[in-house]
């Protein structure tokens, strides 16, 4: 009988340690070919980098940032970015590995991030940005709660560190939760 333990999912707040896994896991998550194997893919709607180190080494070093990991056996699976922004906290930089999506892990740390954003920072709302484009993700969010404010802000068109688009007319809405 193979007695192999498999470890159990952890939630930590990363380090600058996690930095290049992290930049890998947010990639893989979004741009070129490997994201295809999940379903959180950008890769139609933009090339390019979806982030860098500078930008993640920036949420561990804010003041009132985070980056929440989740790992098993040294391996990162998955990862957000919360901003307490007084009285309420932003959800941002959500990955889980590709072939992982579908499994129940972002809803588990969905649902960690709500708790410690209510719990440690006493934030009453959770917002967070989807493009709009993105209607499967808008819907996987609205069925966890999230409201879709109809608040919408510019795709940052010529910033390359936000990627390169194919079109012409990406968004972000702005979506929002009540936290207890």
């Amino acid at each position: 009988m193979d007695t192999q333990r498999v470890a159990l999912p952890t939630f930590r707040t990363a380090t600058a340690a996690d930095v290049p896994s992290l930049v890998a896991l947010i990639e893989s998550a979004y741009r070129g070919e490997s994201s295809r194997a999940g379903w959180t893919t950008e890769a139609d709607l933009l090339e390019g980098q979806r982030t860098d180190p500078e930008g993640v080494m920036a949420v561990l070093q804010g003041q009132d940032s985070r980056m929440v990991v989740v790992e098993s056996d040294g391996t990162l699976l998955a990862c957000c970015q919360l901003e307490n922004r007084r009285g309420h906290a932003y959800f941002g930089m959500f990955a889980v590995r590709p072939e992982l999506q579908g499994g129940g892990l972002g809803k588990q740390l969905l649902a960690e991030a709500e708790r410690l954003a209510g719990g440690e920072w006493g934030a009453k709302e959770m917002h967070l940005t989807v493009i709009t484009a993105r209607a499967d993700l808008t819907a996987w969010y609205v069925r966890r709660g999230y409201t879709r404010t109809g608040q919408t802000s510019a795709f940052p068109y010529g910033d390359e560190r936000f990627g390169l688009p194919t079109r012409n007319d990406l968004e972000f809405e702005l979506l929002v939760k009540e936290l207890p």
